[in-house]
């Protein structure tokens, strides 16, 4: 557990999330572009996005199911594949319902082959340092917004959205292949599980019991709210600045500095969960998060966006590596796919609805102001529910990590 090549799988899931959340993510810079350029609806588009969630939401558990079972590598292997082959279908697509299918139904389902497996991963690989760790994976993920949206807004400058998705397809599959060989399943896992780690939480312990107990089903719906709460400002600021009046690459930047905010939020709030522990922290970053997405119906200027990007970024990115920490304190190693995958799958749901209440709230208002109030409510449930977690009896609900 004390391997240096621990850091290796923590760099390797860091790059694998960057670039398969970044690919799913340049959706919301296309999103105009296509919708002059083909006449699809924004709803239309915005759905698009709705469908990747819901095939996340599908395909997490059973990813991560798959991953107890044989292993993280080969099933992140045939997720990049597969996302790099759906982002060049997509690109070739001639109708909005083909489109909705191959973007989508494909990315989404292939986008969760990466996340929760790695989660996964990485919390068998950590004994001490583990919310450091999994916060380290994370900000790997938050990355996308500095890195592959503005790719997307500078081929899309140059090129028609077409050529600049397949660029992107061709991209993933040169950074994500090679990444996915350099993951190794834990080592309290190998020989089919015989090393198991000292204090092992809840060891006796199906996955019949774990997916039934209140415990999981918390830290479910606590997880689709969340994501609810910054699912629809994640995907619609963009498009919310622009019709303020600002410039499609300076409303690109304020996704660019949420993101370069939330590494700071996710190594912030891992650093704060290993010391006053995991759930403490989260739920007073569900709080904050609800009124930090509400601060967006109050501005329309570049450096307003830019003030609430920091503080929302920092917040909504902090409190999602936490989830898999507070996983690990409560059940086994040998089932952290599943459980991780479970969450993730509710957490999908949640993502889920933002996209599209905010392209109903636009085309039916002109105003996306709504759409952060109810952004805020979700929040507010998001916190209240979290708050009724309790750690399986015999526990203290915090691991001795360091």
């Amino acid at each position: 557990m004390n391997s240096p090549y621990r850091w290796v799988i923590v760099a390797a899931g860091g790059l694998l999330g960057c670039v398969a959340i970044g690919a799913m993510f340049s959706l919301p810079v296309f999103l105009r572009p296509m919708s002059q350029e083909t006449g699809w609806s924004v709803t239309g588009i915005s759905t698009t996005m709705t469908i990747g969630f819901l095939a996340m939401a599908v395909a997490s558990m059973v990813w991560g199911n798959l991953s107890d079972r044989f292993g993280p590598r080969p099933v992140v292997l045939v997720g990049s594949v597969v996302l790099a082959a759906s982002l060049a279908l997509a690109s070739r697509a001639e109708s909005l319902i083909a489109f909705q299918f191959q973007f989508g139904l494909l990315v989404g389902a292939s986008t969760a082959a990466v996340l929760a497996p790695m989660m996964a991963c990485v919390t068998g690989w950590f004994d001490t340092q583990r919310g450091l760790a999994v916060s380290l994976v994370s900000a790997g993920m938050g990355m996308a917004p500095m890195t592959m949206a503005p790719l997307a807004a500078w081929l899309i400058s140059i090129h028609d959205w077409r050529s600049s998705m397949l660029i992107i397809a061709v991209l993933v599959a040169a950074l994500m292949v090679p990444a996915a060989l350099l993951v190794r399943r834990p080592p309290a896992l190998e020989d089919g599980g015989a090393m198991m780690a000292a204090g092992e939480p809840q060891s006796d312990m199906t996955v019949r019991q774990a997916v039934r107990s209140p415990q999981f089903i918390i830290l479910m719906l606590a997880n689709f709210f969340c994501c609810a709460t910054h699912s629809g400002p994640i995907f619609h600021t963009v498009s919310y600045a622009v019709t303020c009046g600002i410039p499609m690459i300076a409303a690109v930047s304020i996704y660019s500095i949420e993101g370069f905010s939330g590494m700071f939020g996710r190594i912030g709030f891992g650093v704060a969960g290993d010391r006053f522990g995991a759930q403490r922290v989260l739920a007073v970053g569900l709080l904050a998060q609800a009124f930090g997405v509400l601060a967006y119906a109050f501005v329309d200027r570049l450096d307003g966006f830019y003030a609430v990007a920091v503080v929302v970024g920092f917040l909504y990115a902090g409190t999602m590596p936490l989830y898999a920490v507070i996983i690990r304190e409560n059940f086994p190693l040998r089932m952290m796919g599943t459980i991780i995958g479970g969450t993730a799958m509710a957490g999908s749901l949640g993502m889920s609805i933002g996209p599209l209440l905010g392209g109903l709230i636009y085309d039916r208002f002109g105003s996306y102001a709504p759409l952060y109030v109810c952004s805020w409510g979700m929040g507010l449930v998001a916190m209240l529910i979290l708050m009724a977690f309790r750690p399986f009896p015999g526990r203290s609900g915090q691991m001795a990590v360091a």
